[in-house]
């Protein structure tokens, strides 16, 4: 898969997060088993975005290791942050 498609893909699933449901009607972004995803966690070329809405932020002590606090209202400001060389995991559950 192309970084570009893949990158496409990793912003669908943000855009995905935040109640939208799709950007170009191209069908779902891949999902990560979480095995998957804790035998990847602190690799450099992954990062890990929580984008969880509210009170399941606020009222939440749990996080994965690693992860980034990312303002699910605010996707516009941060969606070119990340290089898109990285594998973006984003959890918004």
């Amino acid at each position: 898969m192309s970084v570009k498609r893949f990158a496409f893909l990793m912003i669908f699933l943000a855009v995905g997060c935040l109640g939208m449901s799709s950007l170009t009607g191209q069908g779902e972004a891949p999902r990560m088993a979480k095995e998957e995803l804790k035998a990847r966690l602190g690799s450099l070329d992954l990062v890990v975005i929580d984008a969880r809405y509210g009170k399941d932020w606020t009222d939440s002590d749990r996080m994965i290791a690693g992860a980034v606090r990312e303002d699910p209202k605010k996707f516009d400001t941060w969606r070119d942050k990340y290089p898109k060389t990285k594998t973006l995991v984003l959890y918004c559950a």
